[in-house]
């Protein structure tokens, strides 16, 4: 194998990691979006001695509508996340098993 395919052979697997890298961050962002809905409910609990459901009922239930779409948006993000990066990492195992240089320059 000559240089400039090992060195093809490296640049293929740094763009596969800058992209799990990217997906990680998108991991990141959808745990945040998942968990925002529900300090949100949180507080619309320890609260709710102050209010009565009777007057503000349509607001709890545009509150709870939005609450859903966010943890809806958020789970997406996740599990669409994970699935990319699983297929990522079997991207770059077919590649160190390809190539046997590559084992020793990715570590687990």
């Amino acid at each position: 194998m000559t240089p400039t395919d090992k060195a093809f052979v490296i640049s293929k697997v740094e763009l596969l990691l800058s992209e799990k890298m990217a997906m990680l961050a998108m991991l990141r962002t959808g745990i945040a979006v998942f968990t925002l809905p529900f300090s949100v409910l949180t507080v619309l609990i320890a609260t709710s001695d102050f209010y009565q459901f009777s007057k503000v009922g349509a607001l709890l239930v545009v509150v709870y509508a939005l609450c859903a779409i966010l943890a809806s948006v958020g789970g997406y993000l996740v599990f669409k996340s994970i699935k990319n990066i699983h297929v990522l990492d079997r991207k770059i195992e077919e590649i160190k098993k390809h190539h046997k240089f590559m084992s020793h320059l990715i570590v687990e």
